[in-house]
């Protein structure tokens, strides 16, 4: 027998904890750029020797680049380094990695993300010539996941046990100072 019904793939999965993260994000203040995670991003991509890093938090607009690191890189072949790729501070759902890692609450590492075709047709390949993805769910002290921290590169990287441990640590460093915040006034 043959199945003529066609549902499309989703390209990112559901999100069940959107309106918990949601009120999270609120109760937390987290909704717009912080010198503190531009410094962690930065922190994150020095440590990782990655040009791109990321703190990003989903709410109801999509994906949100509370921390933002770029650095110039060099292309392959090419000798004087190019212009910092600038993703801006927002971007839909169904782009890039990080919904993936918050809907599954766990670390994600892709060391060439052409090898996955769930993530090779991703629209961040093409359009920002990502090929590698290392990312870490920020989860706060309810068990919400409120977003990740993630590093790409436009090269495939071998990332290993070390990197993967790297990503996790870093993540649970980030999430310990994000609980802090409750406890801040105002």
């Amino acid at each position: 027998m043959i199945n003529d019904s066609y549902e499309p793939r989703l390209l990112t999965p559901p999100d069940l904890q959107a309106p918990q993260r949601l009120h999270r994000l609120q109760a937390l203040r987290l909704g717009r750029p912080e010198p503190e995670f531009d410094d962690f991003a930065h922190k994150l991509a020095q440590t990782t020797d990655m040009p791109w890093a990321m703190v990003n938090f989903l709410d109801e607009h999509g994906q949100f680049f509370a921390g933002l690191y770029t650095t110039p890189t060099t292309q392959p072949g090419v000798s004087a380094p190019v212009t910092p790729i600038e993703p801006g501070r927002r971007m839909s759902r169904d782009q890039g990695f990080c919904p993936h890692v918050v809907a599954r609450r766990r670390a994600l590492v892709l060391e060439d993300v052409c090898a996955w075709p769930r993530f090779a047709g991703n629209p961040v390949v093409d359009q920002l010539g990502i090929r590698t993805y290392m990312g870490a769910p920020l989860i706060d002290h309810t068990g919400t996941a409120l977003g990740t921290i993630c590093v790409v590169g436009p090269e495939p990287r071998a990332w290993g046990q070390k990197g993967l441990t790297t990503i996790k640590t870093l993540a649970a460093e980030l999430s310990a100072l994000i609980n802090q915040r409750e406890h801040r006034p105002g």
